[in-house]
């Protein structure tokens, strides 16, 4: 029961819309048919300025820090069966790393909005950093010097994304779960910005400070 309960209680966090949601309060349209068509904070910022962007990054790294926190006050219930434990399924670690990968899926594919979401770096964060801010220390000093060096913003989140499995491995020295928990996050984002790559390939992503008529 218990681990049902932390798995849907990790998505239903996970895949509040909440760039939709800020987007709707503040210009009363719906994100998903402006710019990137993205349910994501990158494109709120783009599309309808710095402010909401912000709120709805802020949300969304907020929402993954409280997947995880849930997920450690349900596992610390009396009935959760970790002592003794039979299998590896049953450590408190597998189920961290199992919430915060259910919560960027739930970001990923809400079903408030019929499975179509963001990209999942945001809340990503925000579950990582319940898990080790020092790893996401190292994150985002990644995403800030390839931002930097190549100013496309999809660049920098995927090679963060990469390099987080790398930290928690090397510089937390995490359990197994986590740094496979990580990976597959760091995968599932890589994957979600598929039509990035695209771009990439082509020559077209738009780069930071860069306006859409100058391609």
């Amino acid at each position: 029961m218990l681990p049902a309960l932390l798995v849907v209680a990790a998505y239903l966090i996970g895949s509040i819309p909440f760039s939709y949601i800020v987007v709707r309060l503040f210009a009363g349209a719906d994100i998903r048919q402006h710019g990137s068509r993205n349910v994501g904070a990158t494109n709120v910022a783009r599309t309808f300025g710095k402010t909401p962007g912000i709120i709805a990054l802020l949300l969304d790294i907020a929402k993954g820090y409280a997947a995880v926190l849930v997920a450690e006050w349900i596992i610390r219930r009396p009935a959760w069966p970790v002592q003794p434990a039979p299998s590896a399924f049953s450590s408190y670690s597998f189920w961290i790393a199992a919430a915060a990968v259910v919560a960027v899926l739930g970001h990923m594919f809400p079903i408030w909005l019929k499975f179509h979401g963001g990209k999942g770096v945001a809340t990503a964060t925000g579950a990582f950093l319940a898990m080790s801010p020092l790893v996401v220390a190292g994150g985002v000093i990644v995403f800030v010097l390839v931002l930097i060096t190549t100013r496309i913003v999809s660049v920098a989140s995927m090679m963060s994304s990469a390099s987080i499995p790398v930290f928690f491995r090397f510089l937390a020295h995490s359990s197994m779960w986590t740094i496979i928990g990580s990976l597959v996050i760091a995968i599932l984002i890589i994957a979600k910005h598929h039509s990035n790559i695209a771009r990439l390939a082509q020559g077209t992503e738009r780069r930071m400070g860069e306006r859409k008529d100058s391609q």
